[in-house]
């Protein structure tokens, strides 16, 4: 037996309902439908809409027919990490239909919600995101996928950046053909297996190639200068990579950095992660580069600053988010021991040797 189903938020947008559903569906089981009593508003908790009971309103959406039991077993999937439930109601024109809300203590309801500034904010976003929650679809259940879902965006978020620039190198513009990819492990990262093919520079096609990688974000890296002082800060925390290599020195000196949140800039993003890891409000930031980590194995993409900052002897301490288990402590040195440090092999973290040689070469200008 088919079923209605009436859509007010997100899915109205029909690159998301295809990735949802798996498919497009027909334009005559769609139109356009008005339910009375009800008003569509934004949430505080994230960039989706709530169903609100609010008399005299009109909630206007897309009601979709001829919807089957294998179509609403994805849409529940989907909208299960909402906290979202179907419930029957009757649409202005008396046509019977099915519509996901909410609890009503579930979501701070905020003012009124636009599709169309929605889809121009966080449409590109939000259909990169579903591809890899409906990706999960009968491996894991919808509250797993809903723990996950920050990670999820950010991911979805790194791939709108992506999206939106390049470094224009001027390399060869061959064709990768994938023919398979599947997940093999998902947590804080994820590690995709994919099977390509591609373009060779003598001509023709490689042979079929087996290939993994991790599967990260974007982050920004931002190394604080105080151009009066002349002395830079570093941080200093406990790293898993060192620990997965045997390193007895599990404590790294390193730059500022964190991941590029879902609609943040990666300016936006160094002039945060100052503030939560060291405490610090920097007064301009100059953009060092942008590169990948190691783009043979990860996608892991850098945004680089040196960050002008005022660094008095008091400034050090440590710090970090609670909420993330961070313990931060934050160390100042002066530019020429900081150099020495890089001459000398003593720094093994490469963005940090890269903004140390960067600043050797502007470190003029900036004084002056």
């Amino acid at each position: 037996m088919s079923r209605s189903i009436f859509f007010y938020g997100s899915l109205r947008h029909a690159p998301l309902l295809r990735i949802v559903l798996g498919y497009a569906p027909d334009a005559k089981r769609m139109a356009p439908a008005v339910l009375n009593g009800y008003a569509v508003r934004g949430v505080s908790e994230g960039p989706f809409p709530t169903l609100v009971r609010e008399k005299g309103a009109d909630a206007h959406g897309l009601l979709v027919r001829g919807l089957s039991k294998a179509d609403i077993a994805r849409l529940d999937f989907y909208e299960g990490g909402f906290a979202y439930d179907l419930l029957p109601v009757e649409l202005a024109d008396g046509q019977a239909a099915e519509v996901y809300v909410s609890p009503p203590d579930r979501w701070t309801a905020t003012g009124a919600w636009s599709l169309e500034a929605w889809v121009a904010d966080w449409g590109e976003m939000s259909c990169h995101a579903a591809v890899e929650v409906m990706g999960y679809y009968g491996t894991l259940d919808a509250q797993t996928v809903a723990q996950r879902f920050g990670q999820i965006r950010t991911r979805a978020w790194s791939k709108v950046l992506a999206g939106r620039a390049s470094a224009r190198q001027g390399t060869f513009d061959g064709e990768v053909e994938v023919i398979a990819q599947r997940k093999a492990y998902s947590g804080f990262l994820t590690l995709d297996e994919v099977e390509m093919r591609h373009s060779r520079f003598a001509g023709g096609m490689s042979e079929r190639l087996e290939r993994s990688y991790l599967v990260g974000a974007d982050a920004s890296l931002v190394l604080p200068y105080d151009p009066v002082r002349d002395r830079v800060m570093m941080i200093e925390q406990v790293r898993v990579g060192p620990l997965g290599r045997g390193d007895p020195e599990l404590w790294q000196y390193e730059p500022i950095a964190g991941r590029v949140d879902p609609g943040e800039t990666p300016a936006e993003a160094a002039h945060r992660e100052a503030q939560e890891e060291a405490g610090l409000t920097l007064s301009r930031l100059e953009q060092v580069g942008q590169c990948y980590a190691s783009p043979g194995s990860t996608t892991d993409f850098f945004h680089v600053f040196v960050g002008l900052a005022d660094l008095p002897d008091t400034v050090t301490g440590v710090g970090g988010l609670e909420t993330e288990a961070e313990d931060i402590r934050s160390h100042l040195f002066d530019f020429a021991e900081f150099l020495e440090m890089a001459e000398g092999q003593r720094l093994v973290n490469a963005p940090l040797l890269l903004l140390c040689y960067w600043l050797a070469h502007h470190r003029k200008r900036l004084r002056s």
